[in-house]
């Protein structure tokens, strides 16, 4: 399984969720809080190239996007395969 990146706010709701699902399916993440880690933050937006808002999620080397682009490859059936990469 490639590695799986969660860059979060403890206040944001998507974040949240995002957790949610990727708990519900088994997956271990590592979470950034970029509140608590206020200097992640750069790092974070050139990775999603401009992302700003949170969660920015990537999986091994493919960017995600946030909360409702994870739920959305989930409801294609496209989430499990990239898990296992």
């Amino acid at each position: 399984m490639p590695p799986v990146e969660i860059y979060t706010s403890p206040l944001c709701g998507f974040c949240h969720a995002a957790k949610r699902l990727l708990k519900q399916k088994g997956v271990a993440f590592t979470e950034i809080d970029i509140q608590a880690q206020p200097a992640r933050r750069g790092e974070m937006i050139a990775r999603a190239k401009g992302g700003r808002t949170v969660p920015q999620i990537f999986i091994g080397t493919h960017h995600v996007g946030g909360c409702d682009d994870l739920y959305a490859l989930e409801r294609a059936g496209r989430l499990d395969p990239l898990l296992e990469g």
